[in-house]
């Protein structure tokens, strides 16, 4: 139904194989690329090194998904530091949406900290009485509708991590959207992190792929456990071309993004059924809360398809019968869409939910 719909609220335009395709096609020639085999090219590896400069690191690697750089990266730290141990938030990505493989193939133990509805800082980490190998903290956090820490929270576990023998592992799937709010570079957020996941279609818009960054030594280690699981791809190239052609503009519209964000927080003052979360925008995404169940806010949705040929995400349950949400990410769709427009479609929102 979505694919039928003329406006789709949240995310990117969409753009079809042909257009991307032909994209890569011309960036390849203006470059003059060549096909890497088993990562091992001047393409990949000026990318590898270029966002790996970008944030700070002495080396980086391409990786075929973020399902598989995760788990060996907390696998690794935890041998290094002596303690299968991992402290991680109960919506982390790798807890909730990976099946738990890390427990299955008995690579570390997942220790929740924090409250399941909000970052969580040092004295979250210190009520955790078991040694721990590991941290993992995602910048943004994404299931909670893109939360950060205040800048000074992150900076006093960054301490805490260094000065307890303890490995700080970003999941930076999103962290470029980080940045605008926190007002910081991007090396000056990763620094004190010992590794850092970077997604190359969230947010990039490649095909797909994942960059794992730390120092040479630990990247080394990473590279050959890639290897051991499959990971060993013959021919990167097409997944580092989609991400590196349009890195440096997709990066530098974020900020855009996050005002454009504001101005939608603003017009949902007018929207009193609508409850954004959380309650400022800390990036460029949002839940967007219902006073509706899940399935009337599905049948909403439906309906405003068929009828009104747009799309407003895919509604979620709340924490209660009658509450919902729905994600949106402010990508080009809403910055390009004028404020009358969007308040049109957001009045439709409402009155469905009445």
């Amino acid at each position: 139904m979505q694919d039928k719909c003329q406006v789709v609220l949240p995310g990117n335009r969409a753009i079809t194989p042909a257009e991307m395709f032909s994209q890569m096609a011309v960036w390849c020639e203006q470059n003059d690329v060549k096909h890497d085999k088993y990562g091992e090219g001047e393409l990949i590896q000026s990318f590898e090194r270029q966002v790996a400069e970008l944030l700070g690191f002495e080396a980086g690697l391409f990786v075929i998904t973020g399902t598989l750089t995760q788990p060996t990266a907390l696998q690794i730290a935890c041998e290094q530091r002596g303690s299968n141990n991992v402290a991680m938030h109960p919506s982390c990505h790798i807890y909730i949406h990976e099946n738990q493989g890390y427990q299955l193939q008995n690579r570390f133990n997942a220790l929740p900290v924090g409250k399941p509805y909000e970052p969580w800082n040092v004295s979250s980490l210190l009520q955790i009485p078991d040694t721990l190998g590991a941290v993992v903290y995602e910048l943004p956090m994404r299931e909670i509708g893109g939360q950060l820490p205040s800048f000074g929270e992150l900076e006093a576990i960054k301490n805490h991590c260094q000065t307890n023998n303890i490995h700080l592992h970003m999941d930076g799937a999103r962290l470029w959207e980080s940045a605008a709010h926190y007002q910081k570079s991007y090396q000056e957020i990763a620094n004190g992190f010992d590794s850092v996941y970077v997604s190359l279609y969230k947010g990039i818009g490649g095909l797909g792929g994942a960059m794992l960054f730390g120092d040479k030594a630990f990247i080394d280690k990473a590279s050959v456990w890639m290897h051991r699981q499959g990971g060993s791809v013959y021919q990167r190239s097409p997944y580092v071309v989609a991400a590196a052609m349009q890195f440096e503009s997709r990066i530098q519209a974020l900020p855009t993004l996050f005002e454009r964000t504001l101005e939608l927080y603003q017009m949902l003052g007018d929207y009193p059924s609508l409850t954004p979360n959380p309650e400022a925008p800390q990036a460029n995404m949002l839940h967007i809360h219902l006073p509706i169940s899940q399935k009337k806010a599905i049948a909403l949705r439906d309906t405003l398809a068929q009828q009104h040929s747009v799309w407003i995400g895919n509604p979620q349950q709340g924490i209660i019968a009658q509450q919902s949400y729905i994600e949106w990410y402010v990508g080009d769709i809403l910055l390009q869409m004028p404020d009358d427009e969007l308040k049109g479609y957001l009045t439709l929102i409402e009155q469905g939910c009445q």
